[in-house]
């Protein structure tokens, strides 16, 4: 820890330099150690959702296979932010797996992190330098979206999918970064970063350390207010207005706190939708809110007008509470 320079973010400062250290999936970590110590490392594709450890993984497996000089010559990373057409396929990564080193290791190891982001075209090129230099190279595929992924490199890799974490998982490294850090902060306060970060270590991490920043003392008011995300107490407010304020009083309202505290439409929604589970509700009035919510959240995402789709909120909830139960659903 000494080296590391201070003003490094801490998803870095913290980034698990041995498998060991890795928080979860530990089946997926035993297969990947189990491969290392046989020396009979297959290609790899690991795929699942963004800040779950994936590029963790091979970062530290890469770091136990090589020394830091061998690193330079034989671990090649490219990200999102490189040109990853087919020419720098077939001229980069070509030149890469072909060159010879002084190491005594022959397997080299490409990173290709993002890769759901790389053209059909690259990654059809890619297929022929998988097969030609597997003698001594490997390639690691690192994406989001599986689907993505053309068929022909999906069968040449052995696929991990890394999951969400669970808070269980996540509250162990949240709180050493804590402790080494000095953060004060409250058990609720944490509860809500776990909940926010939604199985995202690196959004948790980083939730954390823009609150301490910005309020030093790190609570559930800092947390939200941080994050722009709704707060409970305001959830409150704009359930009540839903409920019982009438269909131009509630649009007035939510769109006046809505604007105050500078929310998006999205996350009020995303917390409606688990207020209409704790609400008591018939199964006929909570099926038709979920379908309007699904439908607002659906239009906003294809690039609808927020103040229109406030009036959509207010509407679903009118309209639930003026229509009897059995009709609710029609």
């Amino acid at each position: 820890m000494a080296n590391i320079p201070k003003n490094l973010p801490w998803v870095e400062k913290y980034r698990p330099s041995k498998l060991d250290e890795l928080v979860s999936h530990k089946d997926i970590i035993d297969t990947i150690k189990r491969y290392m110590e046989l020396g009979q490392i297959p290609h790899l594709l690991f795929y699942g959702p963004a800040g779950t450890g994936k590029t963790s993984t091979i970062l530290a497996l890469a770091k136990q296979m090589y020394t830091p000089n061998e690193m330079k010559s034989m671990v090649l990373e490219l990200n999102a932010s490189d040109d990853r057409g087919i020419a720098v396929v077939r001229e980069e990564i070509q030149t890469f797996t072909s060159s010879r080193t002084l190491h005594k290791k022959n397997i080299k190891l490409i990173i290709l992190d993002e890769a759901d982001a790389m053209t059909n075209d690259a990654q059809n090129a890619l297929r022929r330098i998988i097969e030609k230099y597997t003698e001594t190279a490997r390639f690691c595929f690192i994406c989001n979206y599986l689907q993505k992924i053309i068929p022909a490199v999906q069968s040449r890799c052995t696929r991990f999918r890394f999951g969400p974490l669970t808070n269980e998982q996540m509250l162990p490294r949240l709180q050493i970064v804590i402790d080494k850090e000095n953060v004060q902060i409250d058990k609720p306060a944490q509860k809500a970063i776990l909940t926010l970060s939604n199985g995202d270590m690196r959004r948790a991490l980083n939730i954390l350390q823009s609150t301490h920043m910005a309020s030093g003392n790190v609570t559930v008011d800092a947390v939200y207010d941080c994050v722009g995300h709704p707060s409970k107490t305001d959830m409150a407010i704009i359930i009540n207005l839903l409920l019982n304020e009438n269909f131009t009083v509630a649009c007035q309202k939510l769109s006046a706190l809505k604007t105050l505290k500078g929310y998006a439409l999205a996350d009020i929604i995303t917390e409606l939708h688990r207020y209409v589970y704790k609400i008591d509700f018939t199964r006929d009035i909570r099926i038709h809110l979920l379908k309007k919510l699904a439908d607002i959240e659906y239009r906003l995402s294809n690039g609808a007008t927020e103040k229109l789709q406030i009036s959509s909120v207010v509407a679903a909830f009118q309209h639930a509470r003026a229509v009897p139960p059995t009709e609710a659903v029609a």
